[in-house]
């Protein structure tokens, strides 16, 4: 299993090597979006497309779905031959939950005049969010499976019979 398989695996997937393998572009799509509409928002220092941005991340956060994912599903994905993409599992969902705070803060720093501390902090989103795009390397989900123990039953468990409720 290649390194960037093993970060899908942490995030919560359980794909096949075939199945991740054609899905390589398309797990990608949505935090390439985010990315580059984040990295637009914070050159043109725009707490507006920002805040644009805070419930689109709410979406993805609180559903199994992000929003970016429907492009993918029902456009781009014939464009490249490649299949639907999967339910986000719980702990993708959770990445974009703290992205979602993430934005909201930067958004508002913009809105206080507060571009230096907007730039710095949205400047550490982009380089989360571009690691998780080029390696599927999501800190968040890394830190919440170490929470999770081994066995990875107990998070889990507790995170989606709240989140089902």
């Amino acid at each position: 299993m290649s390194w960037t398989h093993a970060n899908l695996q942490t995030q919560g997937y359980r794909l096949g090597g075939d199945e991740a393998r054609a899905l390589r572009i398309g797990l990608r799509f949505p935090t390439a979006l985010c990315l580059a509409l984040v990295v637009t928002g914070l050159a043109l220092e725009s707490a507006l497309m920002i805040a644009l941005l805070v419930p689109i991340g709410a979406v993805a956060g609180w559903t199994p779905r992000h929003p970016f994912d429907l492009i993918w599903n029902h456009g781009l994905r014939h464009l490249a031959g490649a299949p639907e993409l999967p339910p986000n599992p719980v702990r993708r969902r959770h990445a974009f939950k703290l992205a979602t705070v993430w934005l909201a803060a930067v958004a508002a720093l913009f809105a206080i005049d507060a571009a230096t501390a907007a730039l710095v902090l949205g400047g550490v989103l982009v380089a989360v969010c571009a690691l998780v795009t080029a390696t599927n390397f999501c800190i968040p989900s890394t830190l919440l499976a170490r929470l999770d123990g081994p066995g990875g039953s107990v998070y889990n468990h507790v995170t989606s019979t709240r989140l089902r409720r």
